[in-house]
């Protein structure tokens, strides 16, 4: 779906060995699911998950004109709803509620797919790949992208995306900054921008304004999981995303789960890849009726905010998926076990906005004993 909208390139280099655009990264996965015979029902709602008891198989509710109410039973389940963007609602900005005000998301649709412009003085509050890519669309269109203002003291963004998409086109990036006003009535004629202190308070006599009709939202993505919630899955308070083992299985046996709703990647090539590997646990477990369990737990250490999967069984080769709390140079992150290093990766640096893959083989892995990631520098 939002692939669709995202016309520029930088899509399929680890996937496919070369550059493509959204529209053709996506099309060379339609492609492959014509092949399949996979039957497809689009422009279905799913109501409701419903597990099944007792090894009884799950059961999903979904409604659509074509097939009307449907209720669909499975064996395994997969959740791959994606996730939606952080709205102004949703960090409380101050001031009116003048029209101007765009997710990036929101505002790229309506540039790239319904063919408006969105507005001709704009700011972006967020360093979020999403905005980073949509001051440049605005810059070739002709807009005037005065600032890019983020919170945080390091930019959420990927490296790329600052200086292709920033600093290429003169676009100043203010980190340790937010948005602490919204000045218009009908529309917006400016906001406030503060700066922060080391506790993300405004920090009284920093403010400056800027005259504007356009602030674009760029300030976080949130995994789409209320049919999870509905369902009982088990939820990471980090991530947002269900708790998984290394089959990327929930909670719920037979109910997996990948892509943004489990945790937000930084690029699409990383989904992909992480849902075909979902795709070989959901055929072995479909076609064995159980996978093996998994005792061990995965636990987050210094300096590191998150690990995907988060419980292991210490007999299978493991991909662990990973972001740090702050960015570092000339580190490691280091995986122990029992007291034991099981594995170590050097770091030339690390940065929370790019995951991190770390390969554990399982003979590198007692049968007993917890792991503990850790960030060292």
């Amino acid at each position: 779906g939002i692939l669709n909208q995202c016309i520029h390139n930088g899509f399929g280099l680890h996937r496919f060995q070369e550059e493509l655009t959204g529209p053709e990264y996506a099309g060379r996965f339609l492609e492959m699911l014509r092949a399949t015979g996979v039957q497809v029902q689009l422009d279905t709602m799913a109501l409701q998950l419903v597990p099944g008891q007792a090894g009884a198989p799950h059961t999903v509710h979904c409604v659509s004109a074509q097939h009307g109410y449907q209720a669909l039973e499975t064996a395994a389940v997969v959740l791959a709803m994606g996730c939606r963007e952080r709205t102004r609602g949703a960090i409380a900005i101050p001031g009116e509620r003048p029209s101007g005000i765009f997710t990036a998301g929101t505002a790229q649709r309506y540039l790239n797919m319904e063919g408006y412009m969105v507005g001709r003085r704009v700011v972006i509050l967020g360093s979020g790949d999403i905005g980073l890519i949509m001051a440049r669309r605005m810059s070739l269109e002709g807009a005037k992208v005065l600032a890019c203002v983020e919170l945080m003291p390091y930019s959420s963004g990927l490296t790329r995306n600052i200086v292709q998409c920033l600093q290429d086109y003169g676009i100043p990036l203010y980190l340790s900054h937010t948005v602490t006003a919204v000045n218009g009535d009908n529309r917006l004629t400016g906001v406030t921008v503060s700066r922060v202190d080391e506790h993300l308070r405004p920090v009284p006599g920093t403010e400056k304004e800027y005259k504007c009709d356009t602030l674009i939202l760029s300030v976080g993505l949130i995994p789409e999981n209320e049919l999870s919630n509905g369902m009982g899955v088990e939820m990471n308070r980090v991530t947002s995303g269900p708790v998984v083992n290394e089959s990327l299985e929930t909670n719920i046996e037979g109910v997996f789960a990948c892509g943004n709703v489990l945790h937000v990647h930084d690029l699409v090539d990383f989904v992909s890849l992480e849902a075909e590997r979902l795709a070989d646990w959901t055929a072995r477990y479909v076609r064995e009726g159980t996978l093996s369990p998994c005792p061990l737990d995965v636990q987050a250490g210094n300096g590191v905010g998150h690990t995907i999967p988060q419980k292991i069984s210490g007999t299978e080769d493991v991909r662990l998926s990973l972001r740090v709390r702050a960015p570092f140079r000339d580190g490691s992150i280091v995986v122990r076990q029992n007291g034991r290093e099981v594995v170590r990766k050097p770091m030339k640096k690390a940065l929370p906005a790019e995951m991190i893959w770390l390969e554990i083989p399982a003979d590198r892995l007692d049968r007993q004993g917890d792991l503990e990631v850790c960030a060292e520098w």
